[in-house]
Formats: structure tokens, sequence, C-alpha cells
């Protein structure tokens, strides 16, 4: 299970916004619904989520029907704050959302749809496990509106993905893909590179599978070792190396290589498509600051600058909703110095950019430094854009430590 949840202020039991909320209904509005179920856990995996074992209370059958019960109060909620407005995207994320059945994610989205509409084109992902989608299952999902389907595939390597704890075969993968471009899904496939016994070889290996699938998009992410995991604590015990830093950083040298010579754009740092209509228009929404409302268990929520996220244990989230109670254990407003932060932290990392203006005024000398370091775009800084090169992306977090301190 995840770290514990923000502090914040307390949420209002009935889930009011603030009467001063600077709404503004032309913001793209999304929403993420959250499905906390997995068969096991990844050592890797700090999401919150919970195996059959850890459910204590709640139940697997009984999720969709609860879920909907927030999506009620959100209209309710948004209505009443004048923010009600149509769904840009929508994301299924887990855990695992494919171990529900097919119907019951069809039944979530149907409800969310009939409560605040979809505008023409919506994007509608749905994350899967490899082992968990049949022809069936893609079609379930695509008469449902479903238009996106993304794959953890992880690695094609066996050994890596058991140093991941990953339990699919590889040669599911391709059948997982198969059955949703059948469907008529577009396909991203996710995979994590920097894991235990992984060699550039190996990483390689993966890189050309994924590519074989031909996907419309790939993310690319390095393993980051979350405190109060498996792999955490086999690493403090000296069981498995820490990964290596100068690996990861020719591993994702090697992925933007292969993934351009494929056909594919970084369009976000961990991120590739094949043209810009294939990027992922919900975790773009994230990035640059849309609305959002998160669904279920732990899920965190931004509407016009407000902030909160809901409790974490599925028990705990059915009974408030049950109460008639909004399942939002606390809440805040950032400062404009927090927001300016959160800002170039995000817009920094795509391919548009951040635009210098949006710097505070005081650091922006420094992107002349940051040019000569090789680490900004020099013809995107003079037409008013910061942009990270490929050593930029590598250093991100210096970047914007450099713009921001």
């Amino acid at each position: 299970m995840a770290g514990p949840l923000p502090l914040g202020d307390p949420a209002p039991t009935d889930g009011h916004l603030p009467a001063d909320l600077p709404i503004d209904s032309s913001v793209p509005f999304s929403a993420y619904l959250h499905i906390p179920f997995c068969t096991v856990r990844c050592g890797y995996c700090d999401f919150n989520t919970y195996t059959s074992t850890e459910l204590r209370g709640a139940k697997q059958e009984d999720y969709a029907s609860t879920l909907i019960s927030e999506i009620d109060l959100a209209r309710r909620v948004l209505g009443d704050a004048g923010a009600l407005r149509p769904m840009d995207t929508v994301f299924f994320g887990g855990g695992t959302p494919t171990l529900l059945p097919a119907g019951d994610l069809a039944r979530m989205l149907g409800a969310a749809t009939s409560a605040f509409g979809l505008v023409e084109g919506a994007e509608v992902t749905v994350e899967a496990n490899p082992d968990t989608v049949t022809p069936a299952v893609a079609r379930t999902l695509a008469d449902a509106g479903v238009t996106r389907m993304s794959v953890g595939m992880q690695s094609a390597v066996p050994h890596v993905l058991a140093a991941l704890d990953r339990t699919h075969r590889p040669e599911n993968v391709r059948t997982a893909v198969a059955a949703a471009k059948d469907a008529g899904l577009a396909v991203s496939v996710d995979l994590i590179y920097g894991a235990p016994g992984e060699s550039l070889a190996d990483w390689e290996a993966s890189l050309d599978a994924a590519l074989a699938l031909e996907p419309d998009h790939i993310s690319a992410y390095a393993l980051i070792i979350e405190d109060g995991t498996k792999l955490a604590r086999q690493i403090r015990r000296g069981e498995v190396p820490t990964p290596d830093d100068d690996l990861q950083a020719d591993m994702y040298e090697l992925a933007d290589a292969r993934l351009a010579v494929g056909g594919f754009e970084w369009y976000e740092v961990s991120n590739w498509a094949r043209t810009p209509d294939q990027r992922s228009r919900h975790n773009l929404a994230y990035w640059r600051g849309s609305d959002w409302w998160g669904f279920g268990p732990g899920a965190h929520s931004h509407v016009a600058g407000l902030r909160w996220w809901n409790v974490k244990h599925p028990a705990a989230y059915a009974q408030r909703l049950a109460a008639t109670e909004s399942p939002a254990a606390g809440t805040e407003r950032p400062d404009e110095e927090s927001r300016t932060l959160e800002r170039i932290l995000l817009l920094s990392r795509i391919r548009e950019g951040i635009a210098v203006d949006d710097v505070p005024a005081p650091n922006r000398s420094r992107v002349a430094g940051l040019i000569a370091d090789g680490l900004v775009d020099p013809v995107a800084a003079v037409q008013g854009r910061i942009r990270l090169t490929l050593r930029g992306r590598l250093l991100a977090d210096a970047v914007v430590r450099e713009l921001t301190d």
C-alpha cells in the first residue's frame, strides 16, 4: 500500500467546494477512476492497491456500485459550484482495472458519462494487465466507449519480469495488444527500465519487442525505489543492488534513439507517440494543470486550484459513501509560490516546454547557463520557451531546481 496521505485541511463531509473558488468552465475537465485491486503486489509498487487478503471488509463485486455513488456526489457538488462540464478524458487506472469484469468498467463509464457528458472525440483509457485481456474483454470495453488501452508490458525478458514481481507471460502481451487492436482500440504499452539484473541488452530486447507490437504510444519509466516497498527492503538488506544511475541514463538514451527510428517522437520525458493525436491527452491534462476529479480510494482531485484526496482503504471509502458522506480525507489550496514551482516542474517535462515569462523574474537570467550546459534548446529559448534537450531530459530535476531555487 502507498505511503500516508498528505495532511492538508479537513475536508467538508458533504464535499462542497468553497464559494470563492475561481471556477473557469473553459478549462478542460477529466475523470480518473481508480481500481485498487491486484492479484499480487509488485515489489517496486507503492500505489494504493490491495490484494484479496488485504481488503478487510470491502468486496470487489461491490466496487462498481460504490464508485458510482461518488460519481453521483461529484455531479451534485460540481453542479452546485457551477463547475459541471463534459469530460475531455477518462482514465481507469490502478491497481489492475481489468481484474474487474469488463461489464463493471462499462457500468462505471456509463454512470460518469450520464453525470457529466463526454466531449466529441473524448479519450477514454483503460490500463490492463496482459493476462486479463481477451477479445471479449476488449470488445466489451470498446462497445462501452473506451477508445484506448494501456498494456502493462514492463519488459519482454522473463528474468526482468521476475525481478519486478510481474506475473504475466511475455507472450500474453502480444495477444492482449492484438485483442485491443481488433476491437478498434488505440494501444499504448508501458515499460520499466533499470530493474535489478537488467542489462542494456535486456532493455534493447524489450524495446525491440515493444516496437514489434506496433503500438500507437509507448511509455518508458526508470525504476524508482520507493520507501516501504518490498524492493526497498531487499536493497536495504543487500539482497539486490541499488539501480545504477549511469546505466539508467544509457537505457534512456537507447530508448529515445530506438523509438525515434521506430517512428515515435517524445512529447514528455517518459512518453513517446507516433503522432500528436496519439499522445495521452489524459496525462497532458495533469501536466498542464487542467481540472479533474479522482474517483476511488486514495484518488486525488483538482478543481480551480483546490486539491483534495480520498481516504485510502476501500472499506473506509465504501463506509463514507454508504453514509452519504464525501470520501475526501483532506484538502489544500497551494499558495502562489507552490503553484509556480509545480507549474515549472510539470510543464518543463513536456515537449512544448514552459514560457520563459512563467519563470520567476529573478531566475530568468539562469536560462543562458542552462543553454550553455546543453540542457535547454537555444532555438526554443530565443522564441521565448524553455524546452529540454536530450541531456536536459536526463537532468530534468536539476533544470527545475535552477529555475525555482
